[in-house]
């Protein structure tokens, strides 16, 4: 066996006593809460004059939707934490709204009611402590960003004659495709400590998806032969319900491009979230320090270190630890 110096004693007993206020002082937070906001989508349908641009460039506000959803969110350390989200969120898009005269003589539409679960990590690159000025951190600021991964599950539809007609069975560019993709999350947010436990703040949360059909378009405009009802071929193309002449007709026939099949689509939402937050301890802690929570749980019966005894002649006497 290896004999211990005196100089690695020291270092080891000096280790110990630094890392034990850190362990009795760490604190791990679960937190629960909700979110309630708007969301919109950047895809094939709708858009400005010009044709396809990046990020939101091409949204259109007005068809801006409500999302709501749940969270929960799990403090690693003051700098970290990990959070896990399901929400209902709802996008849609309509030609009709767009300035560029190609989308705007292709005449569709959609909307689409997603069931999002994602989780990730966030990081925490600013806070400020004690802003009511009572040094006990009570009241604080913190602001974070964060990227992960989840699934989505959607189904886009279409109003037609007044009714909203599911879209996916109908295959209108002859192909199928599935009604669960995955998503990148990217967000940015920050939020308000109030008595330690309240939060209230503010997020903004951008999906990159894996599928171009959130909105039921992707390619070109195929032929009649290849779709499974009239209703498809109704619903494939719908410039005959306006008055297009004969040559500009031309560009919405089978072979020609319906959408843009080089750029998945994206959604963003913003929202207000509140939540509450519960303080406790990491497992690692727990089985080092038990006597902590029984300290704290039970101060009259509390026995173990660090407690105070009254001597023979009542005087209060200090039990220290021993190392």
């Amino acid at each position: 066996m290896t004999k211990t110096t005196p100089a690695l004693k020291g270092i080891l007993v000096a280790a110990a006593l630094l890392s034990t206020p850190f362990f009795l002082n760490a604190q791990y937070f679960w937190e629960t809460g909700i979110n309630l906001g708007a969301s919109n989508y950047l895809g094939d349908i709708g858009g400005n004059e010009l044709t396809r641009r990046d990020f939101v460039a091409d949204m259109k506000m007005e068809k801006s939707n409500v999302n709501v959803g749940g969270f929960v969110r799990y403090k690693v350390n003051r700098k970290l934490s990990a959070q896990a989200n399901i929400a209902w969120l709802r996008i849609a898009g309509d030609d009709k709204l767009s300035a560029n005269p190609a989308r705007n003589t292709r005449n569709l539409n959609f909307r689409n009611d997603i069931i999002e679960a994602t989780v990730q990590g966030q990081f925490f690159f600013y806070e400020v402590n004690d802003l009511g000025h009572t040094y006990r951190h009570k009241d604080a600021f913190r602001a974070y960003v964060g990227l992960g991964a989840g699934a989505v599950y959607h189904n886009p539809k279409t109003n037609y004659n007044g009714e909203m007609v599911a879209l996916r069975p109908l295959t209108t560019e002859g192909k199928k495709y599935t009604m669960i993709t995955a998503v990148i999350p990217a967000s940015a947010g920050f939020y308000f400590v109030i008595n330690k436990n309240y939060h209230i703040g503010w997020n903004i949360t951008w999906r990159t998806t894996f599928s171009d059909y959130l909105d039921d378009v992707s390619t070109m405009y195929v032929d009649d032969s290849q779709l499974p009802s009239s209703l498809a071929i109704e619903l494939a193309n719908r410039t005959d319900e306006l008055e297009v002449t004969p040559a500009f007709g031309e560009n919405f026939t089978p072979g020609n491009k319906r959408g843009d099949s080089k750029h998945n689509d994206s959604y963003v939402s913003t929202s207000i979230d509140m939540s509450y937050a519960f303080k406790g301890r990491s497992a690692f802690d727990k089985a080092q320090h038990p006597w902590v929570g029984h300290r704290q749980n039970h101060p009259d019966k509390y026995k173990g270190p660090g407690h105070s005894r009254r001597g023979p002649f009542g005087k209060v006497r200090k039990v220290r630890l021993h190392w």
